[in-house]
């Protein structure tokens, strides 16, 4: 008798991923809520395993499995995503169940030879190819960059499933399997995060996707991600595609951020000046201090704000580390839309302001203005911050437009 057991999604489909309960740390992304890794059986004529999990997971992954049916009774493995946490336990199952075919992208393909140096024959499906699993069929769409070259849908056409790999899902342990069984403001808060720390270098490739499923007969009433819930209801369907739209278009917000580092009070004094100024001018407003504040925890604050504000002291010639941290992982995120501001006090050369100023520059972001200061900042100073953070302000609701 199986311990772990599968969860029916539809009439045809079961869950049989895992739940990592302990994950913190996702290749530099803090998942302050675990994560899961969702695999899942689609039973017809052809049983179908659709992606496998992370390898520490064997046992649990095949008890889920062996709750529906006998894993040597899978036919076919379908892998739409080859990164790890998905792949990981491919060759074991390939070798333990010997399907009758594996199914990848052309990229997918490529990238699992390279990965696990095998000699496994692959079968490589096109943009818009199709599989028969009897009664039912299975459509790909190659979904290119979101977010590895080899990612790819694939679509239960007849139940309506929509296999999204990691498109539409979040890093969320939960006992609820299903979005309608989880509080709306965790899943607002994490589908954001997600979008953020993923997908936001990729937007222009999500709302190519729109366009290109728009031209389809792709209609789910399931969303079957790879992390976190599944979406089974038409409200939190409509729900997170919008949300996809409105982060792929990053449209200006009337919101700010303040991000800093400080080592003596002083850039902190100034950071909360600035945020005086914008908050004076009817804009919402939130400071990050990066002594108690993850980069990708920064990177959710910027998806959802119009302005980015960063202060640095001056350390050994540069920009204090945790804050030179957070530019380089911005600028690799390659946010859109923005305007933004520098500001950091110095003992005695002050280079770090002009270059948080040349940073956010090199990424494409209107800079209002920035204010320095020679050790502790006096009233002049404190005073020029709140101009500064009203500049900011009027500046984000000119292009708000209002």
């Amino acid at each position: 008798m199986a311990n772990f057991k599968a969860v029916k999604v539809t009439d045809k489909v079961y869950w049989v991923g895992v739940v990592d309960w302990a994950l913190r740390n996702f290749h530099g992304y803090t998942t302050h809520r675990g994560s899961t890794y969702n695999a899942y059986l689609i039973l017809d004529e052809k049983v179908v395993l659709v992606d496998t999990v992370k390898t520490p997971f064997k046992e649990q992954f095949l008890e889920r499995i062996s709750d529906v049916i006998e894993p040597e009774k899978i036919d076919y493995i379908i892998s739409n995503h080859s990164e790890m946490d998905h792949s990981g336990l491919l060759p074991f199952m390939v070798e333990y169940v010997k399907p009758e075919k594996v199914f990848a992208s052309s990229m997918g393909v490529k990238a699992l030879a390279e990965q696990f140096h095998w000699d496994v024959d692959v079968v490589a499906v096109k943009d818009g190819d199709s599989i028969s699993v009897g009664e039912d069929e299975v459509v790909f769409y190659e979904t290119r960059m979101l977010h590895w070259p080899d990612s790819m849908f694939s679509y239960l056409k007849g139940e309506r499933v929509l296999f999204s790999q990691d498109a539409f899902a979040m890093h969320l342990a939960t006992g609820a399997l299903f979005a309608d069984e989880v509080d709306r403001c965790t899943l607002e808060y994490e589908a954001a995060t997600y979008y953020a720390n993923i997908l936001m270098p990729y937007s222009n490739l999500v709302l190519n996707l729109f366009k290109k499923l728009e031209k389809t007969d792709v209609s789910p009433v399931v969303i079957a991600t790879d992390h976190g819930p599944i979406y089974r209801r038409k409200e939190d369907i409509d729900w997170i595609l919008e949300n996809y739209r409105r982060w792929a278009e990053q449209k200006p917000v009337k919101k700010a951020v303040v991000v800093y580092d400080t080592m003596w009070g002083s850039t902190a004094k100034m950071a909360h000046a600035i945020a005086d100024g914008i908050a004076r001018e009817g804009v919402d407003v939130n400071v990050v201090h990066l002594g108690g504040a993850h980069r990708s925890d920064v990177a959710t604050e910027v998806l959802l704000s119009g302005a980015l504000i960063v202060g640095s002291p001056t350390l050994n010639n540069n920009i204090f580390p945790s804050v030179a941290d957070v530019l380089t992982y911005l600028k690799g995120l390659r946010p859109k839309n923005l305007i933004g501001a520098a500001f950091g006090s110095y003992g005695w050369s002050g280079e770090s302001v002009k270059q948080v100023r040349e940073i956010l520059e090199s990424m494409g972001i209107e800079v209002v203005g920035e204010v320095s200061s020679k050790y502790v900042p006096d009233g002049e100073v404190l005073s020029r911050c709140r101009e500064l953070g009203v500049n900011v302000a009027k500046r984000l609701k000119e292009l708000c437009g209002n």
